[in-house]
């Protein structure tokens, strides 16, 4: 596990944090870090200032409408952005979260609220999205929405979202990879995870996020 401390507001001002187009092979994107501790190993990034909880209003799998704040609060919450057609970033990431939550207790799984986010509306439908989170985790909360929108509410967070774009023939989103944790105590984004994140580390950490406490 790697810790590492972020000035959020600088994070907002450089704009910078990982951006990767799922199956492009591009890792090499820079990371705003204004200062990391020696020699720790903790995935967890604790924010010195907690991000605010994006104000998005977008249709979940049931073509319903989903405000993002009413529905989440009070609930320890995982917000990703991501696609469907995200060969592998997207679907490890999502697979690592959907097995740590499979250790916690009926109870705290009920609690926990997952949400993922489309970064590729126009492709990840309603159904689409449905039929993908069907063989990930039931629990999980997908939306989607207007584009710019989105892209909003993600650059809140510091997370970049470039329209989708075709490479060597094929349709790729280029999108921030971070995964936010929000208190259920306070609704603030505290936490950061980078794609490196680990089944394990979300399984040691998540019973700590659910309480709303430091990992």
């Amino acid at each position: 596990m790697r810790k590492k401390t972020f000035a959020a507001a600088a994070l907002l001002a450089a704009a910078t944090l990982t951006l990767s187009a799922c199956g492009s092979g591009d890792s090499n994107s820079p990371v705003a870090v204004v200062s990391e501790e020696a020699g720790s190993d903790k995935a967890a990034t604790v924010l010195d200032k907690p991000f605010e909880k994006p104000d998005l209003v977008l249709t979940d799998t049931n073509g319903k409408s989903y405000d993002l704040r009413k529905e989440t609060q009070g609930h320890p919450t995982l917000l990703y952005f991501g696609y469907t057609n995200c060969p592998d970033i997207c679907p490890l990431t999502m697979n690592n979260i959907a097995v740590a939550k499979k250790q916690l207790s009926k109870a705290e799984q009920d609690e926990l609220r997952v949400v993922f986010v489309t970064t590729d509306p126009d492709r990840d439908t309603p159904k689409a999205l449905g039929k993908w989170l069907k063989g990930i985790d039931t629990q999980v909360v997908g939306l989607t929405g207007d584009f710019a929108t989105i892209q909003a509410g993600a650059r809140t967070l510091g997370i970049s979202i470039e329209p989708p774009h075709k490479e060597k023939g094929k349709i790729v989103s280029t999108h921030g990879t971070q995964v936010i944790a929000f208190s259920p105590k306070t609704d603030g984004g505290y936490v950061l995870y980078g794609e490196d994140a680990t089944v394990d580390d979300y399984t040691t950490d998540l019973p700590k996020l659910i309480k709303g406490e430091n990992p």
